[in-house]
């Protein structure tokens, strides 16, 4: 056992050892916003798209997407891909040419040019507060198989508190080494470091299918277990015969995998994760120019497909190895038990790569648009391009602080508190970023619609509408009023006609809504004028 931890730990050393050393190098040297934010636009598509991978596949992703395989026992999880294949190449005509004419570093100066100045705090401040709650709570996942894998050495069990004493402790290792190659090398070294953990992470998914096989028997052997009305299945219409026609509107309204929330639903959160997102879009403005960056855009959509398969497949797989209904964290336990030395270590250090990918993209996104949204503007007008830089790097490290203290909280929720805050949290783009995306598309598709007082209108009217029809108000209610288990939840208004909407439904009705109402209002001239007169003098 002991020259077994030895091996894992030797393998996990030494893949910290490269990101670092990858990132510190590549990274060195910026001395400008351009470089620190944005790479000076000089980075290969390729690597542009292996970063795009990185940053979608959380640990989060890694360890629950096998999950939903293993639950499920079928593919319909992958369904949502057809969705973010289209969401991609709207982005890709729609959104990116604007980002490159308007020479952005941060995405919210456009709504800046656009709209002026309300817009773009308005937005910016979301994208702030989302961004951080939302990768905070994520960045807890990742301590799940260290402290299984305590647990297993240790023998005995944990009590609650020492639980999230590791989680914490993981928190801070995972972070600190994360935002020390991220402040000092900037998007380069995020890039350039998720070129790495995306090879570590697919080559750890493909071995973990080799080696699934071999446990099962090979797919003879594995689909014995697999012959449930619903395994194995590819698509959910979600059409229940004799519901009528309401019924089924509300039933798939309040279905995650269907046909229509992959085909509407997904299609509408990715636009808003991969077109108004400053964590997402960053990287794609590293691109040498908009044709490379859509490149990366749409090859990174078409990648999604085949990925999120495997996934699934893990966990299709993980039950025809365990089939033992509600087990948790099927793919960890995995890892942990049954993985050769070394190739166990490999898979933490993908867990890991899932980790870092995400959060470095994160700190530097955030850290890029409170530097140029807020520092520059409020803060020091004056600030030169040094001053920039490290008004940028020391924002990483405060942001570092705010996610380790959110993760920390998170896992004191769920597992002291045994709170159900967790799905409210990790559901927080639904409720904002449709109004997000409601007003960058009227910025994209329009030259005379909207201005800031209609802006913030449609945003709040957005919010608004979202949080009462998937039932944010009964959630929080909820959590303000705890009963006991097998109790049913205190529910503050649910009339039986409204449907509960899920996730990928939240940000299509933000979005429409939002944009409806901002178009009703009209651009004040001198705004159109002066949006002409940017984009002119950046193109010279």
């Amino acid at each position: 056992m002991n020259n077994a931890l030895l091996i894992d730990g030797l393998v996990i050393l030494a893949y910290f050892v490269a990101v670092i050393s990858i990132g510190l190098y590549k990274g060195r040297g910026d001395k400008t916003m351009q470089g620190f934010a944005i790479g000076d636009r000089n980075i290969p598509w390729w690597a542009v798209l292996a970063s795009i991978l990185a940053a979608e596949i959380s640990a989060a992703t890694f360890l629950g997407a096998p999950g939903e395989g293993y639950a499920l026992r079928n593919f319909t999880y992958a369904q949502l891909a057809i969705g973010t294949i289209l969401a991609r190449i709207i982005i890709a005509f729609l959104f990116i040419k604007p980002y490159y004419d308007y020479r952005v570093v941060s995405i919210y100066e456009f709504l800046l040019v656009r709209f002026g100045t309300g817009t773009k705090n308005a937005a910016s401040a979301v994208f702030l507060v989302t961004r951080a709650l939302a990768s905070g709570t994520r960045l807890y996942v990742a301590a799940v198989v260290l402290v299984l894998a305590y647990e297993k050495i240790g023998g005995a069990p944990l009590t609650q508190y020492q639980e999230v004493g590791i989680y914490v402790g993981a928190l801070l290792f995972l972070t600190a080494v994360t935002a020390v190659y991220t402040a000092l090398g900037g998007i380069k070294a995020v890039v350039w470091t998720d070129v790495i953990q995306a090879t570590i992470m697919f080559g750890a998914l493909g071995f973990s299918i080799y080696t699934l096989l071999e446990h099962t028997g090979g797919w003879a052997g594995a689909s014995k277990f697999l012959n449930a009305p619903k395994d194995l299945v590819w698509f959910d219409s979600g059409i229940v015969e004799g519901a009528g026609i309401w019924g089924n509107i509300k039933g798939i309204l309040e279905s995650e995998y269907t046909i229509w929330a992959a085909i509407f639903g997904s299609t509408f959160l990715t636009m808003a994760t991969h077109g108004t997102d400053q964590d997402m879009v960053q990287r794609m403005l590293t691109a040498k120019d908009h044709t490379r960056s859509r490149l990366a855009l749409i090859l990174s959509g078409l990648a999604d497909l085949p990925i999120v398969l495997c996934f699934l497949f893990v966990g299709i797989l993980l039950w025809a190895f365990y089939h033992t209904p509600g087990m948790q964290h099927p793919f960890a336990h995995y890892i942990l038990d049954e993985m050769p030395v070394g190739a166990r270590g490999l898979l933490v250090a993908g867990i890991f790569a899932t980790a870092m990918g995400s959060l470095s993209t994160a700190l530097n996104a955030l850290a890029t648009s409170f530097t140029e949204d807020w520092y520059v503007p409020y803060v020091r007008p004056g600030a030169t391009d040094r001053q920039v830089v490290r008004a940028a790097r020391w924002s990483t490290v405060a942001f570092s602080i705010v996610l380790v203290v959110i993760g920390s909280l998170t896992a004191y929720a769920v597992i002291v508190l045994q709170s159900r805050v967790i799905p409210i949290v990790l559901g927080i783009f639904g409720y904002t970023y449709g109004s997000l995306l409601g007003v960058f598309m009227v910025g994209m598709v329009t030259r005379t619609r909207g201005d800031n007082r209609g802006n913030l209108i449609a945003m709040l009217c957005g919010f608004v509408f979202v949080a009462i029809i998937s039932g944010l108000h009964n959630d929080i209610w909820a959590l303000m009023h705890p009963v006991d288990a097998g109790m049913q939840k205190a529910v503050l208004w649910k009339p039986e006609w409204l449907p509960a909407i899920e996730f990928p439904w939240r940000i299509t009705f933000g979005t429409l809504l939002t944009f409806g109402i901002a178009v009703c209002f009209r651009t004040p001239r001198e705004q159109i004028e002066k949006a002409r007169a940017h984009v002119a003098n950046r193109a010279a």
